[in-house]
Protein backbone atom coordinates (compact mmCIF):
# COMPACT_ATOMS: atom_id res chain seq x y z
CA UNK A 1 0.00 0.00 0.00
CA UNK A 2 1.64 3.13 -1.17
CA UNK A 3 1.89 5.61 1.90
CA UNK A 4 3.22 9.39 2.39
CA UNK A 5 3.72 10.52 5.52
CA UNK A 6 4.92 13.98 6.47
CA UNK A 7 7.35 15.50 9.21
CA UNK A 8 8.34 18.61 10.30
CA UNK A 9 5.94 21.11 10.57
CA UNK A 10 5.64 23.46 13.39
CA UNK A 11 5.53 27.13 14.82
CA UNK A 12 8.35 29.63 13.62
CA UNK A 13 8.77 32.85 13.58
CA UNK A 14 9.42 34.97 10.91
CA UNK A 15 12.65 35.00 9.30
CA UNK A 16 12.93 31.36 10.52
CA UNK A 17 13.35 27.89 9.27
CA UNK A 18 11.72 24.47 8.86
CA UNK A 19 12.69 20.84 7.35
CA UNK A 20 9.65 19.01 6.40
CA UNK A 21 10.12 15.28 5.10
CA UNK A 22 7.75 13.35 3.26
CA UNK A 23 8.39 9.84 4.01
CA UNK A 24 7.27 7.05 1.58
CA UNK A 25 6.51 3.50 2.26
CA UNK A 26 4.86 0.64 0.13
CA UNK A 27 6.71 1.73 -2.78
CA UNK A 28 10.12 2.93 -4.08
CA UNK A 29 10.24 7.02 -5.03
CA UNK A 30 12.59 6.22 -8.00
CA UNK A 31 9.71 6.59 -10.19
CA UNK A 32 7.87 8.93 -8.78
CA UNK A 33 7.76 12.60 -8.49
CA UNK A 34 6.90 14.27 -6.01
CA UNK A 35 5.09 17.25 -5.18
CA UNK A 36 4.64 19.82 -2.21
CA UNK A 37 1.45 21.26 -1.83
CA UNK A 38 -0.72 23.56 1.19
CA UNK A 39 -3.35 24.96 1.48
CA UNK A 40 -4.68 27.74 3.80
CA UNK A 41 -8.07 28.35 5.29
CA UNK A 42 -9.97 29.39 2.86
CA UNK A 43 -7.92 29.23 0.21
CA UNK A 44 -7.02 26.20 -2.68
CA UNK A 45 -4.53 24.37 -2.90
CA UNK A 46 -1.10 25.28 -4.66
CA UNK A 47 1.68 23.84 -5.72
CA UNK A 48 4.57 25.11 -3.54
CA UNK A 49 7.88 22.78 -4.98
CA UNK A 50 8.18 19.54 -7.41
CA UNK A 51 10.94 17.08 -8.38
CA UNK A 52 10.79 14.65 -11.12
CA UNK A 53 11.46 11.43 -10.21
CA UNK A 54 15.44 11.52 -11.25
CA UNK A 55 15.61 14.81 -9.60
CA UNK A 56 16.67 16.07 -12.83
CA UNK A 57 14.33 18.54 -12.61
CA UNK A 58 12.89 20.79 -9.75
CA UNK A 59 10.20 23.48 -9.91
CA UNK A 60 8.87 26.49 -7.64
CA UNK A 61 6.17 28.74 -7.41
CA UNK A 62 7.29 32.01 -7.34
CA UNK A 63 6.52 33.68 -4.04
CA UNK A 64 8.97 31.05 -2.51
CA UNK A 65 11.90 30.78 -5.28
CA UNK A 66 14.95 31.71 -3.60
CA UNK A 67 13.45 30.66 0.10
CA UNK A 68 12.54 27.11 0.00
CA UNK A 69 14.55 23.91 -1.65
CA UNK A 70 13.12 20.77 -2.46
CA UNK A 71 15.60 17.88 -1.80
CA UNK A 72 15.00 13.30 -2.35
CA UNK A 73 16.78 11.19 -0.73
CA UNK A 74 15.75 8.02 -2.61
CA UNK A 75 18.12 5.67 -0.38
CA UNK A 76 15.64 7.03 2.16
CA UNK A 77 12.69 7.01 0.36
CA UNK A 78 12.25 10.45 1.22
CA UNK A 79 11.96 14.01 -0.44
CA UNK A 80 12.32 17.17 1.66
CA UNK A 81 11.31 20.39 1.93
CA UNK A 82 13.88 23.24 3.64
CA UNK A 83 11.82 26.13 4.02
CA UNK A 84 14.01 29.36 4.91
CA UNK A 85 13.10 33.06 5.80
CA UNK A 86 9.46 32.30 6.50
CA UNK A 87 6.69 34.39 6.34
CA UNK A 88 2.96 34.86 7.78
CA UNK A 89 1.68 34.38 4.32
CA UNK A 90 3.81 30.59 4.37
CA UNK A 91 1.44 29.70 7.05
CA UNK A 92 -0.75 26.22 5.79
CA UNK A 93 -1.17 22.76 5.97
CA UNK A 94 1.35 21.17 3.71
CA UNK A 95 0.89 17.70 1.57
CA UNK A 96 3.37 16.05 -0.23
CA UNK A 97 1.90 14.04 -2.77
CA UNK A 98 3.29 11.38 -5.85
CA UNK A 99 2.58 10.66 -9.40
CA UNK A 100 4.56 8.78 -12.17
CA UNK A 101 7.34 10.17 -13.06
CA UNK A 102 6.70 13.96 -13.91
CA UNK A 103 5.88 16.95 -11.98
CA UNK A 104 2.61 18.96 -12.50
CA UNK A 105 1.21 22.00 -10.83
CA UNK A 106 -2.43 20.50 -10.93
CA UNK A 107 -3.11 18.92 -7.41
CA UNK A 108 -5.59 16.60 -9.28
CA UNK A 109 -3.01 14.64 -11.27
CA UNK A 110 -1.36 13.06 -8.48
CA UNK A 111 -2.51 10.36 -7.05
CA UNK A 112 -1.06 9.82 -3.44
CA UNK A 113 -1.38 12.00 -0.53
CA UNK A 114 -0.17 12.48 2.95
CA UNK A 115 -1.83 13.78 5.99
CA UNK A 116 -0.43 16.94 5.69
CA UNK A 117 1.88 18.86 8.31
CA UNK A 118 1.27 22.09 9.57
CA UNK A 119 3.37 25.06 8.95
CA UNK A 120 2.74 28.40 11.50
CA UNK A 121 4.68 31.84 10.91
CA UNK A 122 3.77 33.84 13.66
CA UNK A 123 5.87 35.98 15.97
Amino acid sequence: QLQLVESGGGLVQPGGSLRLSCAASGFTLDDYAIGWFRQAPGKEREGVSCTSSSGGSTNYLDSVKGRFTISRDNAKNTVYLQMNSLKPEDTATYYCAARSYYCSPHPYRFGSWGQGTQVTVSS
